[in-house]
């Protein structure tokens, strides 16, 4: 398994920040390689992308979900992978949100990729995009709030 750590500050409150990450539909807004996010109930997400020229699916089930502080995550079925996002309060309004993710890279293309540090660029991207996303939006299109443990 390949491991992934990124960082990044944002400008709106804790609660904005971790508010919208509980949108998991709204990620093909901000996720570049991500085509679409069904979130089938509380706990369960159907994932399809389009990584390298080619698609992807799988499902993932959040193991522990805290408001404010952490969304973690593993695979059921498909592309294997599994991590966190935290979310830590820098002050009234601002938010380190920091991602840590294993994944098993699958094809060839994937394992290339990840050798030329594609997939770490990929998050990076995708974070710079959540940043740029949240902050223009001023406010979050939504929230879950309830734990799971």
């Amino acid at each position: 398994m390949a491991n992934l750590h990124q960082s990044i500050e944002i400008d709106v409150p804790v609660q904005t920040a971790y508010n919208q990450w509980t949108q998991f539909e709204d990620f093909p807004s901000f996720m570049e390689n991500i085509e679409e996010v069904q979130q089938l109930d509380d706990q369960h997400l159907h994932w399809r992308a389009s990584i390298g020229g080619t698609e992807r699916e799988w499902e993932t089930e959040i193991t522990e979900q805290i408001p404010d502080q952490r969304i973690a995550w593993r695979t059921v079925s498909g592309a294997e992978n599994r991590g966190v996002v935290r979310f830590e309060s820098l002050g009234t309004d601002r938010t380190l949100l920091t991602v840590d993710v294993e994944y098993q890279p699958g094809t060839l293309t994937e394992k290339i990729g990840d050798m030329l540090g594609m997939v770490s660029s990929n998050i990076e991207e995708d974070l710079e995009n959540f940043k740029e996303f949240i902050e223009s939006q001023g406010g979050e299109t939504g929230a879950w709030r309830s734990e799971i443990h």
